[in-house]
């Protein structure tokens, strides 16, 4: 039985509607306003500008104005209707439909009194507190990004953007909410037996566990319908984590004909068009695969000049933001939340790049600003993560991890996880009210 949500909002006429936000602003139609006007009249207030609308930012944006309503926010996004990447790998074997997942941003702009424009953010000129987008320019007062990642195929291609894209069209990794998600169903959907494989991308990335939850999904599907397939995982950690395991005897007992697990697997080589990959742990062909590509910062945080640099000078990759604050030491009116924050400790590095980290750091960044906004300095807070993952479907079994933080007598952010490797009904109940809560906090 597919689960949906009682409240779903149409994409089309979210569309429609979203147009007419940006119409008022200029004298030219919104699809031919050029890059040289300006998107909205000057604020009589302070303006915060959140650029990217994923679990980050379209949190912070209302969080923002419950806080503070005076301030004038403002949530530039590019996709016109929310597409959550949590609890999308249940809607890929049909146990939650599009609706589960779907949001409209301009309903909950009207509802809050915050301002959503559906654009391209093209570039950035903070030395002018100026954010230019494929629609016009719009200046700020505090800048938040949530940039979200990308797929770094170069790790993979160098300058080869024709393998690039034809990896993205034809073996979509779907950790970016668009059409990557809908085509990776698709094929599932009418996957007909042979070998799938699975490339894992090097930590950190998006959803530590979720691939792993993806390929249980997956192979339960084959389970059901008797087609004679195998996942291979291609994992370039020596076991599953987090949650390892509970994963591990999800594999052995639940899929020993269906699932092959290959630990080190590093990628050294792939080859989409012949269907061939290299690794660490040997060569393997493949009739479909779903190729994840190592992961960065999204493309916005590098447009805006956050990415940090290693003692070398090169980039890391990831923002580079105070540990405490989420903002650029350098321009401390500019904040990153979400999956393109840098590393936070010595002791554990990255924060996960999960959903339910990014809603915190925008209710963490939201009171910052708010009480900057005051004249008070804000005092230093720390998200937690709490990650469910579907490993059967038939009964339905999840298991689950939690992360708390806290800070030394050092100083420094220290993470203590706890894996709840136990399969059980019950934890799914846990689940889809954890997702409730959360699309609560974001559009209720």
């Amino acid at each position: 039985m597919t689960l949906n949500r009682r409240q779903f909002l149409a994409a089309g006429a979210a569309l429609g509607a979203t147009a007419s936000i940006a119409a008022p602003t200029s004298p030219l139609p919104f699809l031919i306003q050029m890059q040289s006007d300006p998107l909205l009249p000057k604020a009589t207030g302070k303006r915060v500008v959140i650029c990217g609308g994923g679990w980050g930012g379209v949190t912070a944006a209302k969080h923002l104005k419950l806080l503070d309503p005076t301030l004038d926010v403002v949530l530039l996004e590019r996709n016109p209707v929310f597409f959550s990447c949590p609890m999308s790998n249940k809607w890929l074997v049909d146990v939650v439909d599009v609706q589960f997942l779907t949001f409209s941003y301009l309903e909950v702009a009207q509802k809050y009194g915050y301002h959503f424009i559906q654009t391209e953010v093209t570039a950035f000129e903070r030395e002018k507190k100026r954010v230019i987008t494929a629609q016009g320019w719009i200046d700020y007062d505090y800048l938040i990004l949530g940039s979200g990642i990308r797929y770094n195929y170069e790790a993979w291609f160098g300058n080869d953007r024709k393998a690039a894209d034809y990896t993205k069209a034809m073996f979509p990794a779907a950790y970016i909410p668009n059409a990557e998600h809908f085509r990776l169903k698709q094929s599932i959907q009418n996957f007909r037996g042979g070998d799938l494989v699975m490339t894992l991308p090097p930590p950190p990335h998006r959803c530590p566990p979720s691939p792993y939850e993806r390929a249980c999904l997956i192979a339960g599907l084959f389970k059901q319908r008797k087609i004679k397939g195998k996942v291979i995982i291609l994992d370039p950690k020596p076991s599953p984590a987090p949650i390892t395991g509970g994963f591990q005897e999800a594999f052995a007992n639940l899929y020993k004909d269906q699932i092959v697990y290959v630990p080190k697997a590093v990628i050294q080589e792939v080859d989409p068009y012949n269907k061939k990959i290299k690794t660490a742990a040997g060569d393997f062909t493949f009739d479909h695969s779903i190729l994840m590509a190592p992961h960065q910062a999204g493309d916005m945080a590098w447009k805006a000049g956050v990415i940090g640099r290693n003692e070398e000078g090169k980039p890391t990759g990831w923002a580079g933001v105070d540990s405490f604050m989420l903002n650029m030491k350098d321009d401390p009116d500019t904040y990153v939340i979400g999956d393109s924050v840098g590393m936070v400790s010595p002791l554990f590095r990255f924060y996960p790049k999960a959903g339910h980290v990014a809603n915190a750091h925008a209710k963490i960044v939201a009171k910052y600003i708010s009480e900057r906004v005051k004249g008070r300095e804000p005092k230093y807070a720390l998200p937690d993560n709490l990650c469910f993952m579907m490993v059967n479907t038939e009964p339905r079994e999840d298991i689950a991890v939690r992360f708390k933080y806290w800070v030394n007598d050092k100083g420094v952010i220290v993470q203590d996880q706890d894996d709840d490797n136990l399969r059980r009904e019950e934890v799914v109940t846990e689940d889809f009210a954890w997702a409730g809560r959360m699309y609560e906090d974001m559009f209720g």
